[in-house]
């Protein structure tokens, strides 16, 4: 029959917690294994971010630089070489984000700038959120539409 007072953990499965700071004879009293001195021997030290032991910190050290526009527009550019070939390869004579999406040029959430680097042969009628002067004068040059988004 089993007697429960004689039940015991499996041997080796626990070990009973160090005593620190109990006096010499422990072995664990004196500075209770925290070194001599110092912040990190003290009660309610926490490590700071940044810290350096009273150093001048790097985060201080190094120069503030720079500027970033958070108002500012960040555009895909897309020239309109690439549309030439986008609409003989597909046969479109309208490019929209929808064409541009499929066809892997850009993602649904990007915003699309058109420039004018290529040549363009075919009329095309063109949607996007920016062009660029000269995409805009070689579309329209041979009698294609731009649409701002």
């Amino acid at each position: 029959m089993m007697d429960l007072s004689k039940i015991k953990p499996a041997k080796g499965s626990t070990s009973t917690n160090k005593r620190l700071g109990r006096g010499q004879g422990s072995g664990g009293g004196g500075t209770a294994t925290r070194g001599h001195k110092g912040a990190k021997s003290r009660s309610g030290y926490s490590r700071k971010v940044g810290f350096e032991g009273g150093q001048m910190p790097l985060q201080r050290v190094v120069p503030k630089s720079g500027f970033r526009n958070f108002n500012r527009v960040e555009y895909k550019a897309i020239n309109i070489g690439v549309l030439q070939q986008l609409s003989e390869s597909v046969n479109l004579d309208v490019i929209d984000m929808q064409a541009l999406v499929t066809a892997g040029f850009v993602s649904g959430k990007d915003k699309v700038k058109i420039l004018g680097k290529g040549t363009l042969t075919s009329k095309l009628t063109v949607k996007a959120h920016a062009f660029s002067k000269s995409a805009k004068e070689a579309i329209e040059k041979l009698e294609g539409t731009t649409e701002i988004l």
